[in-house]
């Protein structure tokens, strides 16, 4: 019988096409689906998840590739049938948790600190006197800032805050400042690097070089293969392991000095750009991961039964 996968996501596009084709290639059938779709339901015994499309019976596992946005509500609401599939013994991958954790800049970075791993100093306030003391003590010690939303992803309303540059105001960053020291890669000669861990290990990597000091592939950065040396290796397999995450895409960036440094750990990665410069089918990869966690959370159900 051919198990039944449930990809959640929005906009399927080039990223669900190449699951949906790695999945058919091992005999599995999948859809899309919204999280914003599902329905949670208790009402007698068993609660039940309702999710279009895998009615009456749910899918064998769920692969996120994507959570809908919204106000704190719907969010919370997109989680909760996550964590509800799960606690009804349905394997998801990446999990609610391991989401909350990466979608929140300030408990990944406290994560991977706890962990002993490098991360660039952070401030997180709420109190503009507090964001303005913190920018003050870093120009005078030499330093300049980043200000990040706190939610947020591809480089959108990140903004360099230099001795000239006054604190941004807190409205677009939804009153929450999340600073970090900024980290020089190389001024005009801007890179980064993404590291793809699938199933607790690194497969691939690469180097993104941008025209400015942002190196996101959706802000227009290149793409070049990068070696998987030992530190590369270790720095993003501790990192996923830090977070909890099945599968991650690790940005890591080495300053002037030589010294390594982990940025984010996303839990819903692309990988376009990524594919393009590396021997690695990753949508296979991918599924190959993903099968061996269904068959777990099987093989665990008929233990407990």
């Amino acid at each position: 019988m051919k198990r039944r996968i449930a990809i959640f996501t929005d906009e399927p596009g080039w990223h669900g096409a190449r699951l949906r084709e790695a999945f058919a290639a091992r005999g599995c059938e999948s859809r899309f689906v919204s999280l914003a779709e599902c329905r949670l339901q208790m009402a007698g015994e068993p609660p039940v998840v309702r999710i279009p499309g895998f009615e009456p019976e749910l899918p064998d596992g769920a692969f996120v590739r994507g959570v809908p946005p919204g106000t704190l509500e719907e969010v919370i609401f997109h989680l909760n049938v996550l964590h509800a599939l799960q606690a009804i013994g349905i394997p998801v991958y990446n999990d609610g948790r391991a989401i909350e954790r990466s979608v929140d800049k300030a408990i990944t970075t406290l994560k991977l600190a706890q962990a002993g791993l490098p991360v660039p100093a952070t401030w997180v306030t709420r109190d503009p006197v507090h964001a303005w003391s913190v920018m003050l003590k870093e120009h005078m010690a030499g330093h300049t800032l980043v200000c990040k939303p706190l939610f947020g992803s591809q480089g959108e309303g990140v903004v360099r805050i230099g001795p000239d540059t006054p604190l941004p105001d807190s409205e677009p960053y939804n009153g929450v400042y999340y600073l970090q020291r900024y980290l020089d890669s190389g001024e005009g000669k801007w890179h980064d690097w993404r590291v793809l861990v699938v199933g607790g290990r690194a497969v691939a990597a690469m180097r993104r070089e941008g025209n400015g000091w942002i190196s996101n592939v959706a802000r227009g950065a290149r793409c070049r293969a990068a070696e998987l040396d030992d530190t590369l290796r270790t720095l993003a397999e501790t990192a996923t392991a830090a977070v909890g995450m099945h599968y991650a895409g690790v940005d890591l960036l080495r300053d002037t000095h030589g010294r390594w440094w982990l940025l984010e750990v996303n839990s819903i990665p692309a990988w376009r750009g990524l594919q393009g410069v590396c021997g690695v089918d990753i949508a296979r990869t991918l599924a190959d991961d993903f099968l061996r966690s269904v068959a777990g959370g099987a093989a665990r159900l008929e233990a407990v039964g």
